[in-house]
């Protein structure tokens, strides 16, 4: 997946400036992004502060970590009982 050029805070500041009443036109316009990204970000980020957003990386890299643990250990489970030949 593409990494965006907006950190989470930028993001949120970006947020933070239409809720105060700039039209959404304008802030995609200077920021060279489209309001399609502009809706998808307020969707995932609308209402967090700059902690808030670091938090919800912090827990999507340990889930994704998690996830890839899991993975592992059942391939794992699935070739030990292959090679023992125990039947599920």
């Amino acid at each position: 997946m593409r990494k965006s050029k907006y950190s989470e805070e930028q993001i949120i500041g970006l947020l933070e400036q239409a809720e105060a009443g700039v039209p959404v036109g304008e802030i995609c316009r200077k920021g060279g992004f489209s309001d399609a990204t502009f809706y998808k970000w307020r969707s995932k980020f609308g209402g967090m502060e700059a902690s808030d957003a670091r938090r919800l990386r912090e827990l999507e890299a340990e889930n994704a970590r998690l996830k890839r643990l899991l993975a592992e250990a059942h391939l794992d489970m699935h070739a030990l009982k292959s090679v023992l030949g125990v039947k599920r």
